[in-house]
């Protein structure tokens, strides 16, 4: 099973947000044993946005999650965005529009805001894609969508990072269920990380697994991670390599 990632803002793209949200989703989905195998960023323009959701939709990847672009403001303009990638109309949905007006009325009583009354840029976010599932988000104004289009699912969330992790946590992935998956986190002692690619190369032709290296520069060790479907399966490919004369220390 593969997985797709969108992360959306302008200001991701001139680096004045670092995009915390992508590491987030990916390291979440690969607990649950998705391989992602893309992470794309794209500005605040519904062409841009549209075009990108429709080229990962072209692959076929099981899952996609997009993040951003759902607030109040001008920029905010995902929800049209993934409307039009699907062929959609936007509808107000009333349940919606009152679960925004019970979070701003909850702010004004708390003295943080001035004015609860809900005006055309908070209505805005109550406007989903027709026919798309509502995801309560427990911590913010704007709700997420959750559609399936073409036998994906698709998940759309805020960037705000605390109210993207609550909701992938509450809406998301209780509804991916839960897949046998492990990860293992080694040190090869090895120098050189020319040596140990063909090994490398070998390892993943004979198991079923992902090995991912990460070099330390020219020091000691090089960082592995073994992903597999079972421990079993680790295992082996780990012996297979140690008879090769790689050395592990496991993290």
């Amino acid at each position: 099973m593969f997985a797709e990632i969108i992360t959306i803002g302008d200001e991701l793209l001139t680096g004045n947000t670092i995009d915390s949200n992508s590491a987030f989703i990916a390291q979440k989905l690969t607990e649950r044993g998705y391989w992602v195998k893309r992470i794309t960023t794209v500005g605040d323009d519904v062409g841009d946005i549209k075009t990108v959701i429709r080229e990962v939709l072209s692959r076929k990847p099981e899952v996609l999650i997009i993040a951003g672009g759902l607030g109040p403001t001008h920029d905010d303009v995902t929800m049209l965005a993934v409307a039009k990638a699907l062929n959609l109309e936007l509808e107000l949905r009333e349940d919606a529009l009152r679960r925004i007006e019970e979070f701003y009325l909850e702010l004004y009583e708390k003295g943080f805001i001035d004015d609860p009354k809900i005006n055309e840029a908070r209505k805005k976010m109550a406007y989903l894609p027709r026919g798309a599932e509502i995801l309560n988000n427990p911590v913010g104004a704007a709700p997420g969508a959750f559609l399936i289009h073409g036998g994906t699912k698709i998940f759309v969330l805020p960037g705000m990072p605390r109210e993207m992790k609550a909701m992938l946590e509450n809406e998301v992935l209780p509804r991916l269920g839960r897949r046998v998956f492990v990860q293992k986190k080694l040190l090869a002692e090895i120098t050189d990380e020319s040596k140990l690619a063909p090994i490398l190369n070998e390892t993943l032709s004979k198991f079923r697994v992902k090995i991912h290296s990460s070099p330390k520069g020219f020091g000691k060790y090089i960082g592995i991670i073994l992903f597999g479907e079972s421990e079993e399966e680790i295992e082996r490919a780990k012996e297979f390599m140690e008879e090769r004369g790689i050395r592990f220390e496991e993290v």
